[in-house]
């Protein structure tokens, strides 16, 4: 209502303080989650993010702290923050907590301004695939895996199988072309900034400190240190949430959710936690 009621009143009688909206995006980025597995992707992160941009504001500051994930929906998130700063034609500044790696790096782009603390983790500008391998396995308990498929390539890189040289040869053609579009991106974003160093897309990560030297990071320093001091010492932080229903997210006599539906997201959960803990644990976290 303050704010409503400052916008109608005559620029020479507003309030001089200046209010800049902050979004956290802070977390492992794939698609879809919920309740129980939240994580980043566009439809998680869209309302906000343009409910950010629709401030009378100089500038949206964006909070990262996320290992990667999903390098699609990087992408797309990264795509929406550039697409809202150019059509409201507003300054995108972007500080890194813990670490802004590899498709956590890449929405750290869509800033004009990337800062970081000197020990932050950034960069990691590469493509990863992980996963396990069970064919002795299946022998020794004498389980026989069966699969068929209406095309040859239907079951590429099936775990329980072992691994075919033809089917690694494709995964890693498709790797470098995901591979080169982060760098282009990257590039045409950091354009001269970065330093012409051999590692940086190799898929290394470095700290702040050195991410600054090498143009992957602008300055090192705090959100509220940087905003009171390009906007003024009055000026105010406003988080920008997701919004609640009249009850919350619990239903008004308990659980929204039945029992089936817990556990079967109980245990999808442990997969998804263990991988969400793969990623963290790659950079020390």
């Amino acid at each position: 209502m303050k704010r409503l009621f400052n916008r109608l009143l005559p620029k020479s009688w507003r309030s001089s303080v200046v209010t800049i909206p902050v979004i956290r995006l802070h977390g492992t980025i794939m698609p879809g989650g919920g309740q129980f597995r939240p994580s980043l992707s566009l439809a998680s992160t869209a309302a906000l993010i343009e409910k950010a941009f629709l401030f009378d504001a100089p500038a949206v500051a964006i909070s990262i702290n996320s290992p990667g994930g999903s390098p699609v929906q990087s992408r797309l998130i990264f795509k929406r923050i550039r697409d809202l700063a150019v059509e409201k034609n507003k300054k995108v500044l972007v500080f890194v907590e813990d670490v802004a790696a590899s498709g956590g790096y890449m929405i750290a782009v869509a800033g004009d301004e990337i800062f970081a603390d000197p020990s932050s983790i950034v960069g990691s500008i590469g493509v990863v695939s992980a996963s396990f391998g069970f064919p002795e396995l299946m022998k020794k308990i004498g389980v026989e895996r069966r699969v068929h498929t209406a095309g040859q390539n239907k079951a590429v890189l099936d775990p329980f199988k072992p691994e075919k040289k033809e089917d690694i040869e494709r995964l890693k053609a498709l790797q470098l072309e995901v591979h080169e579009t982060f760098i282009d991106l990257v590039k045409e974003r950091r354009g001269t900034k970065l330093k012409d160093d051999p590692d940086l897309f190799t898929g290394l990560f470095w700290t702040g400190k050195k991410g600054l030297e090498l143009g992957l990071v602008d300055a090192l320093s705090d959100m509220r240190t940087v905003l009171k001091t390009r906007f003024g010492a009055k000026t105010q932080l406003r988080l920008i949430t997701a919004p609640r229903g009249l009850f919350g997210r619990i239903g008004l006599f308990g659980s929204n959710f039945s029992a089936p539906e817990i556990a079967a997201a109980a245990a999808s959960g442990v997969i998804d936690a263990a991988e969400e803990r793969a990623l963290w644990a790659r950079f020390g976290l």
